[in-house]
């Protein structure tokens, strides 16, 4: 079981996230806990840390920003020990959760879990810092913002779990935002590779690296809410979204004999900024020389666009980057002007991408021809277009967003009760 910051955020919050814990040990399972900091708390200690030395070192960073989940850790064992639990806090380094030596950004490597299963196996409830490891010289490592979905995960393959409940500040995985649309379907069965889409374009239910992993370590994840009154049916009651291979949702669908719905979902994100290079040479190794240093400057750049060459054997390059780079590349791109050779660069910060995400894709024609006669009837302009096997994106303008997520959330026929 997974709590964000947001369910640990103070004493009475923490109380029942105890609750809800306890339930479960109830019913008959052997329960690991991971925890989040508080809300806002991580935020706090990184602000400490640059007013200290702007120039901070990493392994002191994760020394004090590796607190957070320290504490709700320690509150949420004694809680549980209130209630007549038995239940112990193991940090990342006595579990231990082995990672590499990127310290602010580490990867799990291994978790020896032999000393943490025999704990639960003994009714004792394991409560797990999120987000934090131990390096190979011994040192506490963190593994990056968000870090605690991914903790969960890897925890939850060590220990071979049955399931890992993710609870979190929304009861499911939606057709699309429910602020957007009101008649946006709470999805009860969504793949991995589904999910990993919808999570890298903007979705925020999972972090992408939970997701991946959960989908190698064949760890089945189900999103479910923590914000439930006191007298209102125990969360765990309602039912969330169950994250499952192709083939356990394939073995589902046969036992309801019914038809894979064509798209599992629509997400929308502005965190995105257009560049354009104009009159570059239309020859070979051109291209390289924009993307070669945007790739060495760990800029991760997504829908690419290469203009049909014109006459004088020059072509135009559009790209999108994350909104956050976009000053960095556009100062890595003005340095090299004279080696890549472009006449003018443009940049445009107010657009968003929205895509289309579903498995069934895969075996139905005129899912993208849907999603631009859907658009063009509106009199919405697509700027760029992407594709996977299971997803098409388009760019627009920023303004159109809610729009066109409305138009295409019913031109697929996902509008629900």
């Amino acid at each position: 079981m997974k709590f964000g910051g947001t369910s640990m955020a103070g004493t009475e919050r923490i109380r029942r996230v105890a609750r809800i814990v306890q339930r479960q040990q109830a019913a008959g399972h052997e329960v690991a806990v991971v925890v989040s900091a508080m809300a806002g708390e991580t935020d706090r200690l990184v602000t400490f840390c640059r007013e200290a030395n702007p120039l901070y070192d990493p392994a002191e960073y994760d020394v004090v920003v590796a607190s957070g989940e320290q504490v709700t850790s320690g509150l949420l064992a004694m809680h549980l020990q209130a209630l007549g639990c038995k239940a112990r806090s193991w940090l990342g380094w006595q579990v231990p959760i082995k990672t590499d030596n990127a310290h602010a950004k580490a990867r799990i490597e291994d978790i020896d879990a032999e000393a943490l299963t025999a704990s639960m196996a003994s009714g004792e409830i394991a409560v797990i810092p999120g987000f934090q490891g131990v390096s190979p010289a011994g040192r506490v490592t963190t593994l990056g913002r968000g870090g605690s979905d991914t903790s969960a995960v890897a925890v939850a393959a060590a220990v071979k779990a049955d399931r890992c409940d993710i609870y979190t500040d929304v009861d499911g995985v939606y057709t699309t935002d429910p602020r957007i649309v009101a008649k946006a379907r709470k999805l009860k069965n969504v793949t991995y590779e589904e999910m990993l889409e919808l999570a890298s374009v903007g979705s925020k239910v999972l972090q992408t690296r939970s997701v991946s992993l959960a989908m190698k370590e064949g760890v089945r994840v189900q999103v479910l809410s923590s914000f439930i009154d006191d007298d209102a049916p125990a969360a765990d009651t309602i039912p969330g979204t169950m994250i499952v291979s192709d083939e356990e949702l394939a073995k589902i669908q046969e036992g309801l004999d019914m038809e894979r719905q064509l798209i599992t979902g629509i997400a929308a994100d502005k965190n995105e900024a257009k560049i354009t290079l104009t009159r570059i040479a239309d020859r070979p190794g051109a291209v390289a020389a924009i993307f070669g240093p945007l790739a060495a400057a760990n800029i991760n750049v997504d829908m690419i666009i290469q203009n049909i060459a014109k006459d004088r054997g020059e072509t135009d390059v559009t790209f999108t980057v994350p909104l956050a780079d976009l000053a960095r590349t556009q100062a890595l791109l003005e340095e090299r002007k004279d080696t890549i050779g472009y006449y003018r660069m443009l940049a445009n910060s107010k657009v968003a991408k929205i895509s289309v995400v579903g498995v069934g894709m895969r075996s139905h024609a005129g899912v993208a021809a849907t999603m631009f006669r859907a658009l063009a009837d509106r009199g919405i302009n697509i700027q760029a277009i992407t594709t996977s096997e299971i997803k098409v994106s388009v760019l627009i303008d920023e303004d159109e967003t809610e729009l066109a997520v409305r138009v295409l959330h019913t031109a697929y026929e996902m509008d629900g009760e």
